[in-house]
């Protein structure tokens, strides 16, 4: 090792005295003096300080004004407002036909009519993108100056690599989280360096710079693309098909540097092995600039290639070379490592360093990269032609805008999606002709729609970076099938027509009724609550008349009665108009409150509904993206306010104001012995506690609950002997880092209020296997005999989840602790479980044990 710290001792002397652009850039090179430097926009050296967003976006705006090689789009805005930007970057003669360029290059992916184009001419599309994770920032700042040099750099090699090559240049996938990490790294610098890694300048306040505002992890949702900066980026990815996207990333401060291949064991079998081929070709220009430079480096190990949802993956299924940089992390300017000093400006060199080696690459193997992403689509073709499911139905007709949201997710990637024509049987589903939708599988997008709704069970390798499964009709909870025939089509669908809602029968001077089955049901209600009307919750069925028809009414109708406190008949219509509007939601308009079977309206068997209002622990012992994703629920989906208050603070506040508190996954060390007394007190005065994952063994273990959680009995075959080298693979190999498994449920528990199902998909990505509580009624969500739908499992755990509760419920006083051992609202998508979650939140305080 003492190469390397010779090296960045020296790099740490010449950086941290002078940070001119001469360090960074090649000595080969003349640059244009005309085009501005990165210090002329954003005010310091790149380096000096970690660039805030406004400012990279300043020096972007900078240079579409200086140079005739770029132009800059604003692809959208993310939640907090930042513009999300890119730099398109070619050739000004390219630049003005650059639209004919685009339409030719995206028919590559048009197997019935690519054979005619002329790839000799064509030039390859690359998109570089920097620093989806925030406080990975060296990407970012390393974005300046590839933008830089692309816009001054001068001389023969330049001007071929534009005339050959279309640039887009993404300085920042995630702003919002970039800017609050150059906040943290430049609030904390001192003019004398301080690198002892104890420095509060390397220890992020929660949640750090990670995350969007949301406190997402942007890298997992190419796929579903349930954030604004997803879609934004989507649009334009799709809009150009590129052949080469570079994701650049940081990993741990002791670490050197990756670049792909990654493990070729764990590469997803949908991805063809010409495309890991030339990954490696990629690698060779990678390694060849990193030698140069002095720069240590790894590959095909520790990261890989199979989820879709990453964003060095997600090229890969669409015909392109997707390439992953892990550079070692200074986390602020200047950092002791087990190699030496790392400082930034390093960090920064080795980012800009290998976006240059991915540009000569690109130009190099420009024929090669070109006419993969055609043969790819080709050979896609083929296999669709030959695979025997011909077309995929789903549809929910009692959720319809559940079923949008995932008709949604497959328009954003370009998957043809058509109005299912006539009623339709198919694997002992009935699905009609206005609620459910047919994707057939002959098309360009053939293989991300087989990955959509494959399951899988059957990997090479027993070691994963991410998920292993995620069958999408399953994480909504939607009814599916496999059709042998693509049948006869309907109407393509362009977009998503919003069923326009309604108060069926108009206005009641007696009451109305709301289905619970449907997603945004709890918005409604919620709205309702808000506006000073009080509802109440079936906690049976029942069936009324209806315009001279019987229909049934499920656990969990809401009852709003027309007669409200200070209201008129009409003030209440009003109301409800409102509370609906935009929500595709029909309620159904009474005049008696008598039924024609089960239950009468004025019943007993009606609970009242509380407000909810609801606190929810963040900050230092709880996990950052479980918080967010509940808050994103709430906040995006319910339009619910949530008050997040700090574990630390919980012990100061007054808890009367809540009658929900969620505990989100955490190690809650931060709670100490008086501030949980009060917690179990506030739930002993008739408190709903809900919590996920870690935090269910945290009450467990500190006398909450009576939940037990199931160990793993296997015994260690002592006659066995396996190499050193395999110490942490045994481990990692019993993890569960995301399988789906099926579980039952109790249809007519609070829980379960709003499902027609007795199943649903569950996502597991812990080793927390928890026994059913001894009640008869503490389990109403249990895991099935043979829950396994798909995904990798260790064989050890096979019985171990058989059975398993997903939710428990203890009475404390007057209150109830809800226990949910897994994440049920899985990345802002696995909406099937996601009514599980509300339903505790609503229903939670009318659960009788």
């Amino acid at each position: 090792m003492r190469p390397l710290l010779v090296f960045v001792m020296l790099a740490f002397t010449i950086c941290t005295s002078s940070q001119t652009l001469d360090y960074y850039l090649p000595n080969t090179v003349t640059y244009d003096a005309s085009v501005p430097t990165p210090k002329s926009v954003i005010y310091h050296e790149v380096g000096e300080w970690h660039v805030t967003h406004d400012r990279l976006v300043n020096y972007m705006k900078a240079l579409d004004a200086a140079s005739d090689r770029m132009t800059m789009q604003v692809t959208g805005l993310t939640y907090e407002g930042r513009p999300q930007v890119a730099l398109i970057v070619t050739s000004p003669k390219n630049h003005q036909r650059l639209e004919q360029i685009r339409q030719q290059h995206v028919q590559l992916a048009d197997a019935n009519n690519s054979s005619s184009l002329d790839v000799n001419n064509m030039p390859i599309v690359v998109w570089m993108g920097y620093s989806i994770h925030g406080n990975e920032s060296s990407g970012s700042n390393a974005a300046l100056l590839t933008a830089y040099h692309l816009a001054a750099a001068q001389g023969k090699d330049i001007d071929a690599l534009l005339d050959n090559t279309v640039i887009i240049l993404d300085p920042s996938f995630n702003p919002d989280g970039l800017n609050r990490f150059a906040t943290w790294a430049n609030m904390h610098k001192s003019k004398t360096m301080v690198a002892d890694p104890n420095a509060r300048e390397f220890n992020e306040a929660w949640p750090g710079g990670r995350f969007n505002h949301y406190w997402f992890d942007l890298n997992r949702d190419w796929l579903p693309a349930q954030h604004v900066e997803s879609q934004n980026r989507l649009k334009l990815f799709h809009d150009w098909k590129p052949n080469i996207l570079t994701d650049h990333h940081e990993q741990g401060s002791n670490a050197t540097f990756f670049f792909q291949p990654g493990v070729p064991s764990r590469v997803n079998p949908n991805t063809p092995a010409l495309n890991q081929k030339l990954t490696a070709a990629i690698g060779t220009y990678h390694a060849r600039y990193l030698d140069s430079v002095g720069s240590l480096y790894f590959t095909k190990e520790g990261y890989d290639d199979f989820y879709y949802g990453k964003g060095s993956t997600f090229p890969d299924i669409h015909g392109a070379i997707g390439i992953l940089f892990e550079q070692a992390s200074s986390r602020g300017h200047a950092q002791e490592t087990a190699n030496g000093i790392l400082t930034f400006p390093f960090t920064i060199k080795n980012q800009f360093v290998t976006s240059l080696s991915t540009l000569e690459a690109a130009r190099n193997l420009r024929k090669e990269m070109l006419n993969y992403q055609r043969d790819f689509y080709k050979d896609v073709k083929s296999e669709a032609e030959s695979f025997p499911v011909k077309a995929y139905v789903f549809g929910d007709e009692k959720d319809q805008s559940k079923t949008n949201v995932f008709l949604d997710i497959l328009l954003r990637q370009q998957i043809k999606v058509y109005a299912l024509k006539e009623n339709t049987n198919a694997d002992g589903k009935a699905f009609k002709a206005n609620s459910a939708y047919v994707i057939p599988t002959n098309q360009p997008q053939f293989k991300l729609i087989k990955t959509i709704f494959e399951k899988t069970s059957e990997y090479k390798d027993s070691l994963f970076y991410d998920v292993t499964a995620w069958t999408m009709p399953l994480a909504f909870g939607l009814p599916y099938a496999e059709l042998k025939s693509a049948g006869s089509l309907g109407a393509q669908v362009s977009a998503i027509s919003k069923t326009a809602e309604k108060v069926s029968g108009g206005m009641s001077n007696y009451g109305y009724l709301l289905r619970w089955n449907e997603l945004l049901a709890p918005r409604v209600l919620y709205t309702l609550q808000s506006k000073g009307i009080q509802p109440r919750v079936a906690t049976q069925q029942f069936s009324m008349n209806i315009n001279g028809k019987t229909e049934a009414f499920d656990y969990g109708t809401v009852f709003i009665s027309a007669i409200q406190p200070g209201k008129s008949a009409a003030e209440v219509f009003h109301t409800l108009q409102q509370a609906i509007s935009g929500t595709g939601i029909d309620v159904i308009a009474v005049n008696t409150g008598m039924a024609s079977g089960g239950i009468d309206l004025g019943s007993g068997s009606f609970s009242a509904v509380k407000l909810p209002s609801v606190m929810m622990f963040g900050g230092n012992g709880t996990t950052a993206t479980d918080v967010g994703e509940i808050w994103h629920l709430m906040d995006q989906r319910f339009n619910i306010p949530v008050s997040i208050v700090d574990v630390e603070r919980f012990g100061a506040i007054d808890p009367s104001r809540y009658n929900v508190i969620i505990m989100p996954s955490g190690n809650y060390r931060g709670l100490d012995k008086p501030a949980q007394d009060k917690l179990k007190s506030w739930i002993g005065g008739g408190g709903t506690l809900i919590a996920t994952e870690d935090a269910t063994r945290w009450l467990s273990q500190n006398g909450f609950t009576k939940v037990i959680f199931r160990t793993d009995p296997e015994k260690k075959d002592t006659t066995l002997t396996l190499p050193y080298y395999l110490r942490s693979d045994e481990q990692r190999a019993k993890d569960m880092t995301g399988s789906i498994f099926e579980a039952k449920m109790d249809l007519s528990h609070p829980i379960c209020y709003g499902y027609s199902q007795p199943t649903v998909s569950v996502f597991k990505s812990n080793t927390m296997f928890m026994d059913k509580n001894n009640g008869y009624y503490d389990a109403p969500v249990v895991l099935t005999d043979n829950p396994l739908q798909s995904g990798y499992l260790f064989r050890g755990h096979r019985n171990l989840v058989k059975n398993n509760a997903v939710i428990n419920i203890d009475q404390v006083g007057s209150g109830r602790v809800i226990s949910m051992v897994d994440n049920l609202n899985f990345r802002a998508f696995w909406l099937g479980t996601a009514k599980l979650f509300i339903n505790a939140v609503y229903f939670g305080n009318i659960i009788r044990l």
